[in-house]
């Protein structure tokens, strides 16, 4: 469009007027007069409607009157009889500018039945309303009509060298067209210029031939067996991990799919669910109550336990050090399991990474849990590695001695909060499990049970005009 404009000398005004009715053919006009002449003034396509808001006599009448303008261009078709108003204007001398006229159309003398043209108005219902009759009497009334619409130009030139030799138009030199920006899709596909992205992505691309992962091939993923771990691995560390790591973060979702309706997150889950919400809504009511007190803990023992070591503390100082301050050691603790009866789960986590003919690396974190938890188990029975402590430091483990993370890379990992994913995900199971679990056993509205609520209210009524003053 841009360049159609530039061609066409639009940006500049000329001494050409113009009507038409059809806005493709006012493009081509555009073109013809630019070449023949020093451009458009102004024109006008009027619509190929019946009945039209304005007409062609109008807007010639305009530019009669319009000083700036000195050639009239008129182009008609078949149908209608408002160019015979242009016909009477001339012969009343109403247009006395040199105006040159063609209706499109002619092709129609040629042909037997009756023809239908684009236009609505465009079909001639008597001999009159044809092309051909329309251009002899505009030609008879003193308007100058080309051979055909080829002509057209020849004679838009002829007569404005005529004005131009008569001093009515006096050509003005040439400007340069302002600075007109490039397309931007043009401009795009020869490299010339790129798009600010809105985000950026570095784990997946859709956009080939073949889904990528991390840049490796969905099919190499298939291929390769590379499992539900390995492909946790490409999308979230960008990396390919060793099997035995793949293995392990696989064995951390199914230990920690589903731990029983009891705990918060099943429960919020089934209470929603029996409450008619939808999957995703009781999935997620179930996720939030995910935190430091229940499941969250995975990046908080990751943490504590990895700073204690690096400091240098021995198991014993990491403990004394929690007891001064009264906090918590995350990933310690369990309120059934005790060393007494222990997590099957932890017992599965601690047997898989410390059999060093599979699990093909060091772990010294893991080692330091365990001397933290004959400590506290000595105090309390209770007091044991769980599973959220077990899982954060074995995978902390990973991430420093599998030799696949850089130490930033590593730390990282575990600032972003990596590690209470892989509770998150497994859980997410569990979750959408007893969601259609209850949904399946068609239970209805829950209502807690007013016998399993302690009610604690004042001891006597208030007296309410005493407290209101």
């Amino acid at each position: 469009m841009m360049d159609n404009i530039l061609a066409s000398k639009l940006y500049r005004p000329g001494s050409v007027g113009y009507v038409s009715r059809s806005g493709g053919m006012s493009n081509e006009l555009n073109n013809v007069i630019s070449l023949n002449s020093n451009g458009v003034y102004q024109g006008v396509a009027i619509g190929g409607d019946r009945y039209p808001g304005s007409t062609y006599i109008d807007h010639l009448l305009r530019y009669e009157h319009d000083e700036k303008v000195q050639l009239l261009v008129m182009l008609g078709e078949v149908g209608g009889d408002e160019e015979y108003k242009i016909v009477e204007a001339l012969k009343a001398k109403k247009i006395t500018k040199p105006l040159i006229a063609w209706c499109i159309g002619t092709c129609a003398d040629h042909i037997t039945s009756e023809v239908q043209f684009g236009h609505a108005g465009a079909s001639a219902n008597a001999k009159a309303e044809t092309a051909s009759a329309k251009n002899e009497a505009l030609r008879a009334a003193g308007a100058f009509v080309p051979k055909s619409f080829d002509d057209l130009g020849e004679i838009v030139r002829e007569k404005y060298m005529e004005l131009v030799e008569a001093g009515k138009i006096v050509p003005q030199p040439e400007t340069p067209p302002p600075a007109v920006p490039m397309d931007y899709s043009w401009a795009r596909e020869l490299g010339l210029i790129r798009k600010p992205a809105s985000f950026m992505t570095s784990i997946c691309d859709e956009r080939g031939d073949e889904l990528l992962y991390a840049g490796v091939p969905i099919t190499r993923v298939l291929e390769q067996d590379m499992g539900v771990g390995g492909v946790l691995s490409l999308l979230w560390f960008q990396k390919r991990l060793p099997d035995y790591a793949n293995k392990f973060i696989e064995i951390c979702l199914m230990l920690t799919a589903d731990h029983g309706p009891a705990v918060s997150g099943a429960h919020n889950t089934i209470v929603c669910a029996r409450a008619g919400k939808d999957l995703i809504s009781s999935l997620v009511s179930g996720l939030l109550t995910i935190g430091d007190r229940f499941g969250g803990a995975l990046d908080g023992a990751a943490k504590q336990f990895s700073e204690a070591m690096d400091k240098g503390w021995s198991p014993m100082q990491f403990v004394n050090e929690k007891r001064r301050l009264g906090t918590h050691i995350m990933g310690i603790g369990h309120r059934v399991k005790s060393i007494n009866n222990p997590d099957k789960r932890v017992e599965i986590l601690k047997k898989f990474a410390l059999d060093r003919s599979n699990f093909k690396q060091a772990t010294p974190l893991l080692d330091y849990a365990l001397k933290v938890e004959e400590i506290t188990t000595a105090k309390k029975p209770n007091l044991i590695l769980n599973v959220d402590g077990a899982i954060g430091v074995i995978f902390v483990d990973i991430l420093r001695h599998s030799g696949m993370f850089t130490p930033q890379e590593a730390e990282e990992a575990i600032e972003i909060g990596a590690l209470n994913g892989l509770f998150v995900l497994g859980r997410s199971l569990g979750f959408i499990g007893h969601y259609l679990d209850q949904r399946r056993l068609k239970q209805g509205l829950y209502r807690h049970p007013w016998d399993d609520i302690t009610y604690v209210m004042p001891e006597q009524e208030f007296d309410l005009d005493r407290v209101n003053g």
